[in-house]
């Protein structure tokens, strides 16, 4: 199940977003987060201290070695070098499985224990004084979209992305590769602002977003998200104690976590599963063509020199029965 947390910057979700990866992996479950922010906290909110988040490798800088892995004998894909980031798998791609070692999560992943279990993290990467004035944050989770484009994944196994701020991630398909969107929003005009844009814009993709109401401090926060967003207000949170001491790197045992935040954590974990029922891995996969075919006339024909159309295997769906299939062991690319 893949997931995302979206919001205002200062909304809180990279914080939330922590809480539910460590009430997933409590469960035992196998999980993959997903720093996809371009201000990269989800490794310090998950118990890493400044050094070992700032030697997280960047998927972006291994770009080459992903694209290269997931095109593996694909036909319709001259070579690596004209892959994109809306590319997407065909007969003889390579898919990625969350329960699985390949090239691409030893160069990209780091397994981070936890107090109840552990996850797989991986980081698009900060800024680099190279990319200052020349790149766009969307160049750096391409590496991202391109995964989840490849990645078949089950029920009871979990990806959860902290997005950029904001309504940017629309300007890439990756706002349609999530089973479960939660916004959190913060009980202001602002915070509902962003809620409306991200509404109004996924209407038409049939994207699952449910509320999740932040910094609520009494009867008159929660009036007002529930009259301004309705039946989407899954749930809210408000003032920890334990989020506190985290966020000063002292943080209690997970399991101290207060009851009523942890009966927020598993309203929506009730939320995901239920969003299992309604997968439609045909409707995904054609997201995942419309896309790549916008991005293909509008850029990438001209950037690669080749028909990016022809990249698109009519006959192929991802589909979960695809887990099963394991590609043979292959050497890491070079």
């Amino acid at each position: 199940m893949k997931i995302a947390f979206v919001g205002k910057g200062g909304s809180g979700k990279t914080t939330l977003s922590s809480l539910f990866i460590r009430h997933l992996a409590a469960t035992g479950a196998p999980v993959m987060a997903v720093d996809a922010d371009i201000n990269q906290h989800l490794g310090a909110a998950l118990g890493l201290d400044e050094p070992e988040a700032a030697a997280l490798p960047a998927m972006g800088a291994h770009l080459p070695l992903i694209k290269d892995y997931l095109r593996g004998t694909n036909s319709r894909i001259s070579g690596a070098d004209t892959m994109i980031k809306t590319t997407p798998p065909g007969e003889g791609s390579r898919l990625l499985r969350l329960d699985e070692d390949n090239p691409v999560y030893e160069a990209c992943a780091r397994t981070v224990g936890l107090d109840s279990g552990q996850v797989r993290l991986m980081v698009t990467g900060p800024f680099t004084e190279s990319d200052l004035g020349v790149a766009c944050y969307h160049s750096k989770v391409g590496a991202i979209e391109l995964c989840l484009n490849h990645l078949v994944d089950g029920r009871d196994e979990f990806v959860v992305v902290d997005m950029t701020a904001g309504s940017d991630s629309f300007a890439s398909g990756l706002f349609t590769r999530f089973d479960m969107t939660f916004l959190v929003a913060e009980p202001t005009r602002k915070g509902i602002a962003v809620y409306r844009q991200y509404k109004e814009y996924a209407a038409d993709f049939d994207v699952a977003l449910r509320v999740v109401g932040n910094k609520v401090q009494g009867p008159d926060d929660l009036d007002f998200l529930r009259a301004e967003v309705g039946e989407d207000l899954l749930v809210t949170v408000g003032h920890s104690e334990w989020v506190r001491a985290m966020e000063k790197g002292r943080p209690p045992r997970f399991e101290e976590l207060e009851e009523v935040n942890r009966g927020a954590l598993r309203t929506m974990r009730e939320a995901v599963d239920a969003s299992y029922e309604r997968r439609d891995w045909r409707r995904y996969t054609r997201q995942m063509v419309h896309f790549h075919l916008k991005n293909a006339q509008s850029w990438g024909n001209e950037k690669t020199g080749a028909d990016l159309a022809a990249q698109v295997d009519p006959a192929f769906v991802l589909d979960e029965s695809l887990r099963a299939e394991r590609p043979a062991a292959t050497p890491a690319p070079a």
